[in-house]
């Protein structure tokens, strides 16, 4: 990794390859998201919250496998999904800061940059070309909702709103192939919550996001078929 503090001078003839592609690194069997993002996800991705430690004890991510072989996503024709997540789109911008405020930053080792091939980050006279502007404005959706997890996460171990995993999956030559390792939001104690704790979560702009993350457990059998199409 190369970080570089973005200009457009010094990278004026950067130009970038958007497509999600395994040779750029997003054959990745979970992404990490932010609540903000949730309502993107749901249609597309199971959210299942990951084990992490110190302030940030669980990280929501949405899952793009269930064998943790890859992305089944990343198809023939292209992504294989209406939502591409945040945390591959920003790609290969990333957060720096100065001495007030955050600034953006570009990994100049990315392969999916060059001087020749994909769309131009700058527009001759110097301006964000539409791409870049896109990914500058997906990078500060991601940068605010980091901002806003660890008291997120610390909500839902507080409400006991969080509960291993457990799926058996069917084995074609028979049997079952047991899914574990992540939690999910726990439904029932979710919709028993008192009305001034839901009032709560929806004042903090928190109950859209975990009824979302509910919502999203549906997609577990779009991911089986894929699993099971492409295995």
């Amino acid at each position: 990794m190369r970080p570089a503090l973005l200009d457009n001078i010094s990278h004026q003839a950067l130009h970038l390859d958007p497509a999600p592609s395994a040779a750029f690194g997003d054959d990745l069997a979970a992404v990490p998201t932010v609540p903000a993002e949730f309502r993107l996800l749901q249609g597309c991705f199971p959210i299942v919250f990951q084990a992490g430690s110190g302030e940030l004890p669980f990280q929501p991510v949405a899952l793009m496998s269930l064998s943790g072989a890859g992305n089944l996503f990343l198809g023939p024709e292209g992504w294989e999904a209406p939502h591409l997540p945040w945390a591959m789109e920003r790609q290969p911008l990333m957060v720096g800061r100065d001495a007030t405020q955050w600034v953006v930053h570009i990994d100049l080792d990315s392969p999916r940059l060059s001087e020749r091939g994909g769309e131009p980050l700058f527009l001759p006279q110097g301006g964000l070309s539409p791409l870049l502007e896109r990914r500058i404005g997906v990078l500060q959706a991601l940068h605010d909702g980091l901002q806003t997890l660890p008291a997120f996460i610390a909500r839902l171990l507080r409400l006991e709103l969080l509960e291993p995993m457990a799926l058996d999956l069917p084995l074609p030559a028979g049997g079952t192939r047991r899914i574990g390792g992540f939690h999910v939001i726990h439904e029932e104690r979710l919709a028993a919550l008192p009305g001034d704790v839901v009032a709560e979560l929806h004042e903090r702009g928190e109950w859209l996001p975990l009824a979302m993350a509910v919502a999203s457990l549906s997609r577990f059998g779009d991911l089986v078929q894929r699993e099971q199409r492409l295995g």
